[in-house]
């Protein structure tokens, strides 16, 4: 599947939820960042709740190349952890939800998941906000994993450069 392909199959998963939500918004949606071995990468919401209501992006969902018992670890920022997180894990094609696991209130990191355990060798983690405050939306940051023999239709995303502390 293209990356086009699994861009328009994410958003067409997601619709249903977006019901009465509007497109635009002036704040910029906050990232989440998702540590994988040595590399680090940030992912963009694919919708969020924004100045009181509920947005979509065009967003590509980073694709990260893992090797088999991988820790990874997921940290999204502390508005998102104080409404409430939950991993979900879909195939993929982002098609098949294969399960989920839910993050204790509060708490912005979640170590407990490595890529040996999810069975297919690509599949996607998907960081799903609970709720936010009365959006009929609520935050989603979909993230791929490609472990050997495995497929999601897109480039993996190169590891970044380094960044240093500001200040």
């Amino acid at each position: 599947m293209s990356s086009r392909g699994t861009g328009v199959l994410l958003a067409g998963v997601l619709t249903a939820a977006l019901a009465g939500c509007t497109s635009g918004g002036s704040s910029a949606p906050p990232d989440v960042t998702v540590t994988a071995g040595p590399q680090e990468v940030s992912a963009r919401p694919t919708q969020y709740c924004g100045d009181g209501e509920g947005q979509r992006y065009e967003t590509e969902p980073p694709v990260v190349e893992v090797s088999p018992d991988t820790p990874i670890v997921l940290t999204v920022p502390q508005e998102v952890a104080d409404n409430g997180w939950a991993v979900q894990v879909y195939d993929e094609r982002l098609e098949q939800r294969l399960g989920e696991v839910d993050v204790e209130d509060g708490q912005a990191r979640f170590d407990g998941i490595n890529s040996s355990d999810v069975v297919p060798p690509a599949f996607y983690l998907v960081v799903v906000e609970d709720e936010h405050g009365d959006c009929v939306l609520s935050g989603a940051w979909p993230i791929g994993f490609l472990r050997a023999g495995g497929d999601v239709g897109v480039e993996p995303t190169p590891s970044p450069a380094p960044v240093t502390p500001a200040g």
